[in-house]
């Protein structure tokens, strides 16, 4: 068997072993600078293939570096810092327009500011006179004049390129939750190490010679075939795989949904991408003042600005609605409601604007129409988040439509999705009474994977929808990182080859 394995090395193969005999392990670019190979690709082919015959083993490594994305963050403190002087400033107490009108602070910095001191404990919030004040507290007042551990680990990687062993990773995930401060490049480093049967086919002897692996004219001709070693052929090792082409594992993912949404007597419909927060919040009973509507959660545009309400008659329905119930059973939200806020252009942060619109042209039952499209929210980019990702939603309309049907189309469309166990529990959505949250059973953990309920009278009054509207909503990428056995939800958008020749479909 060992001889049989020496005759079928290559030059570059027995080059390798050669090179390893003193050494027993090295890196490859170790094996390159001793065995004078010109190319490392060289030395990588020719390990991989002995790896093929268990004459090395391989192992990888994989260091995580850091490094700061702009300069700028080494120079300049960050907006809670700076926040943080200006309520010291202001003896511990500051508005938002305190912060606002500070030269500390940029206009869009604002929020940034008071998330990050909500988040690190530096301040609190009260209203006071129907204005926000910020209090700093005592951990605050610590804070001033100590720089904290992710301050400090702006100053490290100020100094270049900085490697995971040397972070404070606990630091290191705060800022890479905040958008554009932190840069990251994996690097692997190999090592490349004989195994027995390497050691045993080396003290066998091996010698190196220029050796041919097709016999040419040429060489017959010339007669130069005496004087060459021809390699021998492997019939049984391995051969590259070969690929064809094929859709992108997400559109395939995304056709199976729409096929099955539609054997289930669904239609599909769309939206733009551009919406005024009127359709994308105001109607459906969102208030003026929700969280949602801050720029830490939506992309607010400057061209256009805004967008007119055209149906004068709907806006003062959705008016009253807000600020007292209009006609229904509710109290509304108990504030004035202002037009001006409801024409603010935006980017979509659900398709459910496509929902109500939808709704608001066909009020007469029965309606089922779904809806796949791409949103947008104002998140940092990470492992399990994206600033611009797709929804699937989906609702239902009819006289008797009720909490039991919803749960019963949701299990039959997880169940043709391959999730036998799902399970429901209440939820809470400004739009939907009940509300409900569903989750999924996947390799013994249970997901959360869908948000539903039933559209309240308050969403569906001002369009003289009378029945019952089932609605819910679920992420694509969330489920598309189920289904492809994913860990990270970037993985579906960026270009490794590799992954989308081996990914199922």
């Amino acid at each position: 068997m060992v001889k049989k394995i020496i005759e079928e090395l290559s030059y570059l193969e027995k080059k390798v072993l050669l090179t390893l005999k003193d050494m027993e392990a090295a890196a490859p670019e170790e094996i390159q600078e001793k065995g004078r190979f010109k190319e490392l690709v060289g030395v990588m082919n020719a390990s991989s293939w002995l790896k093929s015959k268990k004459l090395v083993e391989i192992s990888e490594h994989l260091t995580a570096y850091y490094n700061l994305a702009k300069k700028q963050f080494a120079t300049r403190d960050l907006p809670e810092r700076r926040a943080l002087r200006i309520l010291k400033k202001k003896r511990g107490a500051a508005s938002i327009m305190d912060f606002q009108r500070s030269s500390k602070l940029k206009n869009k910095e604002v929020p940034i500011a008071i998330g990050w001191l909500k988040r690190k404990g530096w301040a609190t919030i009260s209203k006071e006179k129907g204005e926000t004040i910020f209090h700093i507290t005592d951990e605050g007042k610590g804070a001033v004049d100590e720089k904290g551990k992710d301050e400090k680990l702006i100053e490290l990687l100020a100094k270049g390129w900085t490697s995971e062993n040397e972070c404070n990773m606990e630091a290191m995930r705060m800022l890479l939750s905040r958008q554009d401060i932190v840069r990251t490049k994996d690097v692997i480093k190999r090592e490349i190490k004989l195994t027995d049967l390497g050691k045993e086919v080396l003290q066998r002897g091996i010698e190196l010679k220029e050796e041919v692996a097709q016999l040419t004219p040429r060489l017959i001709q010339t007669g130069k075939w005496r004087e060459v070693e021809l390699r021998k052929y492997d019939i049984q090792t391995f051969a590259p795989s070969i690929y064809g082409g094929k859709v992108h594992p997400l559109t395939d993912l995304t056709e199976q949904i729409k096929e099955i949404f539609l054997e289930m007597g669904f239609m599909e419909i769309s939206g733009n991408y551009i919406q005024s927060c009127f359709w994308n919040m105001d109607a459906l009973f969102i208030p003026q003042d929700h969280p949602a509507r801050e720029l830490q959660d939506t992309f607010y545009l400057s061209r256009p600005e805004k967008i007119d309400l055209v149906d004068k008659e709907l806006v003062e329905k959705i008016k009253r609605i807000h600020e007292y119930g209009g006609d229904t059973t509710s109290d509304g939200w108990h504030y004035e409601w202002n037009v001006e806020e409801a024409k603010k252009a935006i980017l979509r942060t659900h398709t459910t604007e496509s929902t109500i619109r939808y709704l608001s042209q066909h009020p007469e039952p029965p309606v089922k129409v779904f809806s796949i499209g791409r949103i947008f929210r104002n998140e940092a980019t990470d492992a399990t988040h994206l600033a611009e990702l797709h929804q699937i939603e989906g609702i239902v309309m009819e006289k008797n439509a009720n909490l039991k049907m919803l749960i019963g189309i949701l299990k039959e469309f997880y169940k043709r999705m391959g999730f036998e166990k799902i399970h429901f529990r209440p939820g809470y959505f400004p739009y939907t009474e009940p509300s409900i949250e569903g989750d999924v059973l996947f390799e013994g953990k249970w997901l959360e994977l869908a948000a539903a309920g039933i559209f309240r009278p308050e969403v569906t009054a001002p369009f003289g929808v009378k029945c019952p509207v089932l609605a819910w909503g679920l992420g694509l990428e969330r489920l598309a990182m189920l289904k492809l056995g994913l860990d990270d939800i970037r993985k579906l958008y960026t270009n490794d080859i590799e992954w989308l020749r081996t990914a199922k479909i």
